[in-house]
């Protein structure tokens, strides 16, 4: 819960590539999530794995992803393919998961006294990770999915619903 007088201290950006079949998760921390991290990480992916395996890309459509320096490089990397999920659909996205996980069991309770603490604990719950890693895999039904969507979507076009904030 953020309150009124919340200040976001000792951050850093989290990038990660989870493989969905195995598990395992390329993943680094960097001061910044920019189009020049965003595309240091994604040639890391490129150095690392083979080059004869397609990489399918969820993402959010932030401008970090879109950027023309970035679809540049897609253009002469053709085995990166993107996919953008919806806005306020991350749950799509299988890393938010491992996010979500990272955040709950390493760094939610956790005191951190500088941004390089804060860094070391994330890599080691990547490393912790990697001894067993396990994909994640639905449990939901796709109807159950789908017939929530439709309730919140009839829920949002309900009549006196405003979506003006103002």
């Amino acid at each position: 819960m953020m309150t009124h007088d919340y200040k976001r201290n000792l951050t850093t950006a989290m990038l990660a590539a989870l493989n969905s079949l195995t598990g395992k998760v390329i993943a680094e921390c960097m001061p910044k999530h920019r189009h020049q991290e965003w595309l240091e990480f994604l040639k890391r992916i490129n150095r690392e794995t083979p080059k004869s395996l397609e990489w399918h890309i969820i993402c959010g459509k932030d401008r970090t992803h879109k950027h023309a320096v970035v679809q540049e490089w897609l253009s002469k990397h053709p085995r990166f393919h993107f996919h953008f999920v919806p806005t306020s659909s991350s749950w799509l996205n299988m890393v938010e998961r491992y996010f979500r996980d990272i955040t709950e069991n390493h760094i939610r309770r956790g005191v951190f006294h500088s941004v390089n603490e804060l860094e070391r604990t994330i890599l080691e719950a990547v490393e912790r990770h990697h001894e067993a890693p396990r994909p994640y895999i639905w449990t939901a039904k796709a109807t159950d999915i789908l017939a929530k969507v439709i309730r919140a979507r009839a829920s949002l076009n309900a009549p006196g619903i405003s979506r003006d904030p103002n």
